[in-house]
């Protein structure tokens, strides 16, 4: 039983929380277990669940990225931008984005590996180089303008009931999850990250997968700021900044579940989960928005 409780104690807390919203929206106007409201959490997590996947891969190979929300922010900025201002096809301005933010996962990747800077410092340096050539580029405005249709589609649309969104975000965290369980590079990731020394001697250039990692977390968060844009329909400087804190957070909480102490992407999940329920069982109550962040920092 205590094995039980130590492997999967975060996902019973899981149900455990969203029982007691359920208990306590009950006694209010029962909005919490409404179809459209479980519809709309996985909607708003979707994205969060996205950039936060990424970051696993990367804390897999025993590095940090604090710098995917600014990524986010800054890829989402010139999605918007190169689509209303430049006026290319959303497409091509989606592979800028995305090129974008694989160019900061190369960088950061070399700064770590190459010389020897800790990640933690290193990707707090490329947020604020990121903040800085956001600001830059859109003269420290939102952007708005006219969004193609289909662009759009990705953070608004829905195929029958379900949101876009969500099934996008299904797909990538099943790619990712195949990727980091069951191919090489994936295994190698995980090695780097649980013992580098031992990995290294046994022939295995662990600076390279530590470099993909980075690299693959780089490109989530540019993917998480261009949904986010398709769904708001705009494009703020700081738009996506908190994602640093909540994919930080949903990341180490899934360290406590299905494997204790290592980064995994289904305990990412269960993360994000615990993150959105409270989210948005906080506001269905009311809760004043002090009291939510001080929850979130509580869990």
């Amino acid at each position: 039983m205590s094995n039980f409780i130590n492997r999967f104690g975060t996902v019973l807390a899981l149900v455990i929380i969203f029982a007691l919203f359920a208990i306590i929206s009950a006694f209010q106007e029962g909005r919490f277990l409404t179809s459209q409201n479980l519809i709309n959490i996985l909607r708003q997590v979707a994205t969060l669940a996205i950039v936060a996947t990424g970051l696993t891969i990367a804390v897999a190979a025993g590095e940090f990225d604090l710098s995917v929300g600014q990524v986010a922010s800054l890829t989402g900025i010139l999605m918007a931008g190169l689509i209303v201002r430049q006026e290319l096809p959303w497409g091509i301005s989606l592979i800028a984005a995305l090129g974008l933010g694989l160019f900061f996962g190369l960088l950061t990747g070399m700064l770590v590996t190459r010389f020897k800077i800790p990640s933690l410092i290193t990707t707090l340096g490329m947020g604020l180089i990121a903040v800085g050539v956001n600001y830059a580029y859109a003269r420290g405005d939102s952007i708005y303008g006219r969004l193609p249709d289909e662009y759009t589609f990705i953070g608004t649309g829905t195929i029958g009931p379900i949101p876009f969104v969500v099934i996008l975000a299904v797909i990538v965290i099943a790619i990712l999850y195949v990727f980091l369980n069951y191919t090489r590079v994936g295994r190698y990731i995980l090695a780097t990250g649980g013992n580098p020394t031992a990995t290294r001697l046994s022939g295995i250039n662990i600076n390279r997968y530590r470099m993909i990692a980075l690299m693959i977390s780089g490109v989530g968060a540019a993917l998480g700021g261009c949904i986010l844009v398709s769904y708001l329909g705009s494009a703020q400087p700081s738009g996506a900044d908190n994602y640093t804190m909540d994919s930080l957070a949903a990341v180490f909480i899934g360290m406590t579940t299905i494997r204790r102490g290592q980064a995994n992407i289904l305990g990412t999940i269960v993360g994000v989960l615990i993150l959105g329920i409270i989210n948005n069982g906080l506001n269905l109550v009311g809760a004043p928005f002090f009291l939510q962040t001080i929850v979130k920092g509580s869990v």
